[in-house]
């Protein structure tokens, strides 16, 4: 089948323009799809891109470029995000109602088993899919059940048809492809529910893989985002707390990763630095992009063939020792996290081939990536459940954070955290549960009210992937054991003389510019003393509470003697025998005895209420 398209002619250009009125160019402005005067711009610059084969995507570009900001009266237009993504209420509509249906055949009303919510999710599409894997990591809002079954959703999806595959293409390099591919295989080497890849040869003869996405993901992903915004901010409204845990951010972290996910720019430059990490290392390889093929929605990289971490038996008849490659894996992957801080974010079984002695990675479209002082952190949190040291572990975890603790949850922070030391801890390195472990740790943070940064949890994320690879296909390499040994190796005498003097002079530094700011404050303080200017606020901790009960006892006191001021008042009203009268006793009279009695009734009932509620403190 030849890749070749006929080129179509150039348009023929116009000898002659007919003269343009004012009045045509005003409704060329109000209304540009009905321009037939020069300022269609937009018009013709589109056509003048398909004359020079301008790309799509610059197309795009171009066109954005050209279209006028506009202003009003109460500042810029802003675009919406169904703007964005041409969405519109009736296909949101159309959609919701079909979302219905498929949640109404699974009777969710009677609530949902594990298996039954992984097959629902399965039945309402890639997008729902997602929110599947990313819920499965998050054991904070689902119970762990759930999230061992999620954990076995699929992102395998029908192939793209072949001819659809070429539009795209040549959409994006706005040629035909036989002038780039030499030959493209009709038959997938595999398709999944954002992108599908076909091994190429290129006309330069080399053998690559092409990773295509498929048309309008983006705006589909959209689509159903918008309806599940919608949905979690009436599900956080009417359903309770313990059963809701931020629906809107699970949401709106999904958009973030699956925006990042449909840029193939992005995995493009992952490939390329990840590349250059792999140059020290003579057992560790990824495949090379081809930047000057890729584009947004197209991937150009080498192909790899090998032979896949899950299928060790073929390791073995080829040669391979299963616990070497196990061991470099890992090593290699804990100078990922805790050295260089950029790591390869979804190690599983399909990413990860052997060939020619190296372990290659596969899919750099989800990295994640780890600054200085975090990776620091996470070194002395390993080393502290090592130890078993509760402060250590909780300062860390406050500075993993960011956080501060407060002193009257300390106490608790530290109870919790003995609890999983004890645990985890005290248990031999191989039989250590990495997942419950993370878990656990999560959960007793999330209670705390310290927020877990998200550059963990995907560390968390990976790390348990990693060990369900090796746990399944290569039980004998003991994760911990080597990251344990890894940080030990890493963290020589003369490495940690250095980093100790390092942060010294880091701190002595501090010290001195606080002592100057010190010394300045007190040069201003001891001018406005001189001067008569200088105010003392104090505030006395702890005082309220006694001034409180001093305004109690007053208030009580007044009332008192109001009250006794009532009966004697009263009471000389009775002996001066002061008309009208009633019941015997003068009405001046009686309202003072009536008045003295409800207050007196209100006292006593003040002391003793107030004093119940004083004792169950």
């Amino acid at each position: 089948m030849s890749l070749n398209s006929p080129i179509e002619p150039d348009a023929v250009r116009p000898e002659s323009v007919e003269p343009v009125t004012l009045s045509d160019r005003v409704n060329a402005v109000i209304n540009p799809a009905a321009d037939p005067s020069p300022d269609a711009a937009a018009a013709t610059a589109a056509k003048s891109a398909e004359k020079t084969g301008m790309p799509q995507s610059r197309k795009q570009n171009s066109a954005t470029f050209t279209q006028p900001e506009t202003i009003g009266l109460f500042g810029p237009r802003k675009d919406s995000f169904s703007q964005r993504y041409h969405l519109t209420r009736r296909g949101k509509l159309k959609r919701l109602t079909q979302i219905a249906q498929i949640v109404n055949q699974f009777d969710i009303v009677h609530g949902l088993t594990p298996i039954k919510m992984r097959l629902m999710l399965e039945a309402l599409g890639p997008t729902f899919v997602k929110v599947g894997q990313i819920l499965s990591m998050r054991s904070e809002i689902l119970p762990q059940s759930f999230c061992d079954e999620l954990s076995k959703l699929r992102a395998d999806a029908d192939p793209m048809p072949y001819g659809t595959v070429l539009q795209v293409l040549e959409d994006e390099y706005g040629r035909p492809v036989g002038e780039i591919f030499e030959h493209i295989d009709a038959t997938p080497l595999g398709s999944a529910s954002l992108a599908q890849v076909h091994r190429a040869k290129l006309s330069t003869g080399e053998d690559v893989a092409v990773k295509v996405q498929r048309p309008g993901v983006r705006e589909t992903m959209a689509q159903d985002v918008s309806i599940m915004r919608t949905i979690a901010r009436i599900a956080a409204k009417t359903m309770h707390s313990a059963q809701v845990v931020d629906l809107s951010g699970v949401v709106e972290e999904l958009w973030d990763t699956f925006e990042s996910e449909t840029d193939f720019l992005i995995e493009t430059r992952n490939l390329a630095e990840f590349k250059r990490f792999c140059e020290r290392y003579k057992y560790m390889d990824c495949p090379k992009p081809y930047p000057e093929l890729c584009t947004e929605h197209v991937v150009v990289m080498d192909y790899v063939e090998g032979i896949s971490v899950s299928h060790p038996n073929e390791l073995i008849e080829a040669g391979y020792d299963l616990k070497e490659i196990g061991t470099k894996l890992v090593d290699n992957y804990a100078t990922q996290v805790l050295d260089e801080g950029f790591f390869h974010a979804d190690p599983h079984p399909g990413n990860i081939m052997v060939r020619g002695g190296q372990i290659v990675l596969l899919d750099l479209g989800m990295t994640g990536r780890l600054n200085a002082k975090t990776r620091s952190v996470l070194k002395d949190m390993i080393f502290a459940v090592a130890k078993q040291d509760s402060p250590a572990l909780a300062d860390g975890l406050l500075r993993f954070a960011g956080a501060e603790a407060d002193p009257e949850d300390y106490p608790a922070l530290l109870a919790d955290l003995d609890v999983i030391v004890k645990e985890f801890g005290t248990v031999d390195l191989a039989e250590l549960d990495i997942a419950a472990m993370l878990t656990a740790l999560t959960q007793m943070a999330q209670r705390h009210g310290i927020e877990v940064p998200s550059t963990v949890t995907t560390v968390g994320r990976a790390l348990v992937t990693l060990e369900g690879l090796l746990d399944e296909f290569i039980p004998d390499v003991n994760m911990i054991q080597i990251i344990s040994d890894h940080i030990a190796a890493s963290t020589s005498k003369k490495d940690f003389a250095k980093d100790e003097a390092k942060s010294l002079v880091i701190e002595g530094h501090q010290a001195l510019h606080s002592l100057l700011a010190a010394a300045n404050e007190l040069k201003v303080a001891s001018r406005m003393l001189t001067r008569g200017q200088l105010r003392v606020n104090m505030e006395m901790v702890g005082s309220q509470e006694p001034i409180h009960l001093l305004a109690n006892m007053v208030n009580r006191l007044t009332m008192a003697l109001i009250v006794v001021g009532l009966f004697i008042g009263s009471s000389i009203v009775y002996y001066a025998g002061i008309k009208p009268v009633i019941f015997g006793i003068p009405i001046v009279g009686f309202m003072g005895y009536v008045i003295a009695f409800i207050l007196s009734v209100w006292i006593v009932f003040d002391i003793y209420f107030k004093g119940r509620s004083n004792k169950k403190r």
